[in-house]
């Protein structure tokens, strides 16, 4: 990974003054006061990752914090929660698909970019599946980490996203919950973000390859079985008995979501 460091750092350098050992954290502090609001907290080991990963989001005028280890980034949680953390997975004596688990059960409305050192798609599966909302297969490209935190900063920001017009559906992200008919419905992130996906798309037909490509940043080609899955998770959540379905199959393509007639 050194040298995908290398090939960027030059060219971000100016964003960030050469700090000492203990530095960094105050660094960023002080250059937070010109920022977004949208916070972003990274936790990796190496220094100059973090120094990398943290200049490069300074320039994209975002909040920044780092910290080094899970205590100090378990602290940080515990005062608040902010809209984005960027977690290497592969930290020494750590357990990367159960703190995954850990923190999207206990922060819902975190989203979470995984970095991990694993290669190919059972990695990815793995990060997606155990709660990470992307993931980042090292060595990578500080340019591909930066668009993709731009995604994820897009998805943040639409919170209620409302049904076409004349449905009774109404998506509630930061509760992690669905509204039909009045009444609520917990569901798992991934059941939100591929309902969201639909409701986005209300009206049109996705295929399951897009869904698989959209939703879990697979590749279009690879296993579409996990979106049949998903869909049923969430016709039986969301349609259960009412007569009129929300979410249509369309025979040899995949599903469409549908505004009530």
């Amino acid at each position: 990974m050194q040298a995908v460091i290398s090939e960027h750092y030059g060219m971000l350098s100016q964003f960030l003054p050469v700090v000492n050992h203990g530095g960094l954290e105050a660094t960023l502090a002080a250059r937070t006061s010109v920022t977004s609001s949208f916070s972003v907290l990274i936790m990796v080991g190496s220094v100059p990752l973090a120094r990398l990963l943290a200049t490069g989001l300074l320039a994209e005028s975002l909040s920044v914090e780092v910290t080094h280890d899970l205590d100090s980034m378990m602290k940080r949680l515990d005062d608040s929660t902010p809209d984005l953390a960027i977690l290497d997975i592969d930290l020494p004596d750590m357990d990367g698909a159960h703190l995954l688990a850990k923190l999207r059960d206990s922060q819902p409305e975190l989203r979470i970019l995984a970095l991990s050192g694993q290669q190919g798609v059972e990695g990815l599966i793995t990060a997606l599946d155990h709660g990470a909302d992307d993931y980042l297969p090292k060595p990578f490209s500080l340019l591909e980490l930066v668009a993709r935190v731009r995604v994820l900063r897009r998805r943040s920001q639409a919170t209620v996203v409302a049904a076409p017009r004349k449905t009774s559906v109404v998506l509630h992200r930061d509760q992690c919950q669905v509204e039909r008919d009045g009444r609520l419905i917990d569901l798992t992130p991934r059941e939100l973000r591929l309902l969201e996906y639909l409701m986005e798309n209300a009206g049109k037909t996705l295929s399951r390859a897009l869904l698989t490509q959209e939703v879990w940043n697979m590749p279009a080609e690879g296993n579409t079985n996990i979106v049949d899955v998903y869909i049923k998770y969430l016709r039986d959540k969301l349609d259960g008995d009412h007569d009129i379905k929300v979410i249509r199959t369309i025979r040899g393509i995949g599903y469409s979501f549908q505004a009530q007639s």
